[in-house]
């Protein structure tokens, strides 16, 4: 299929893209690389640098869209909640627009747990109430409304993926390795391993009084490059009119502490934690469901255990 990745020089839209190259897929990536690097495009992937606004300009002739271009950042959603509105529903909004004048029905979009806010009960399922509790997750959960709006009104054919927490590398057949560089970094994994290249002092733990075993937050960690292969199947599970929504997860809970501990063993670092307050809107545990996906597009986590998403990231860093 010919296909556009948009956010595709991103995190994860990059190791997407180059899955769907070594699939034998036509793959142009459309990224502003804004928050993208255009070193992450893969080799086999045509690059063209631009906003989703310009998305009409490259859909001529697709098969199909993968949509990761989103500013993704929480804090600065509640500092700039225009900015995300504006981009995330704004700009997916004319995406869909342009890809219903091109003829291009097939979506593949990418969503969040974000959307589900505080939940009544773990692990999460689709059906569970989604009340988002900032603008990122709000702007996400508009661009899923829209898409059952055009699924209805257009036959548009999409399909929403909604992430729990993603970390880990991704080595491609051609040896290039596909890694978090965020150039504000929010995730926990990232920030641990940081401390243990000397990058950082400390790694906070915010609240050990949760009501979990080790007190600490509890959160369900996938692969990228599993969640990469969950894209290539939701293509084949597009259908014209209908808009499905999957949890993506292990369906396991990790806590904070858990975290930091398997950081410690594989790097070999004693990695100091400075132990703070909770943060307001922290759920005590956030873990997926995702026994839809695998019940209808027989999709599993191979790398189910933090420590390989770790060991991966690990192995993964400039020293």
């Amino acid at each position: 299929m010919k296909l556009l990745v948009t956010g595709g020089a991103g995190y994860i839209g990059s190791v997407v893209a180059a899955q769907l190259t070594e699939a034998g897929h036509e793959v142009t990536v459309l990224d502003d690389l804004s928050t993208g690097h255009a070193d992450a495009v893969p080799s086999g992937a045509r690059f063209v640098q631009g906003s989703i606004t310009d998305a009409a300009a490259v859909l001529e002739g697709m098969d199909g869209v993968l949509h990761f271009a989103a500013k993704s950042l929480v804090g600065e959603s509640v500092e700039r909640p225009g900015l995300y509105w504006a981009h995330n529903l704004g700009g997916t909004l004319a995406l869909l627009d342009a890809m219903r004048t091109a003829g291009v029905g097939r979506i593949v979009f990418s969503s969040t747990a974000a959307t589900y806010g505080e939940p009544e009960r773990s692990p999460i399922v689709e059906t569970d109430p989604t009340r988002p509790t900032n603008p990122y997750g709000a702007s996400k959960l508009a661009v899923d409304t829209a898409l059952t709006a055009f699924a209805g009104m257009y036959g548009l054919a999409p399909v929403s993926l909604r992430y729990f927490n993603v970390g880990g590398a991704y080595t491609a057949a051609d040896g290039r390795v596909y890694r978090e560089r965020h150039t504000v970094e929010t995730h926990l994994i990232p920030n641990v391993l940081a401390v243990a290249l000397g990058q950082r002092e400390s790694v906070n733990v915010f609240g050990t009084d949760y009501p979990t075993p080790d007190g600490t937050c509890v959160r369900d960690y996938i692969h990228v490059s599993d969640l990469a292969r969950a894209h290539l199947l939701a293509l084949d599970a597009c259908t014209p009119g209908e808009h499905k929504v999957y949890n993506l997860g292990s369906g396991t809970g990790f806590s904070v502490q858990e975290v930091v501990s398997v950081c410690r063993e594989v790097t070999g670092h004693p990695i100091p934690a400075v132990v703070g307050g909770r943060r307001a809107g922290d759920p005590a545990v956030l873990v997926a469901s995702s026994e839809k996906i695998q019940r209808e597009l027989g999709w599993k986590p191979e790398h189910p255990e933090v420590r390989d998403i770790v060991a991966d990231a690990w192995a993964a860093l400039p020293r």
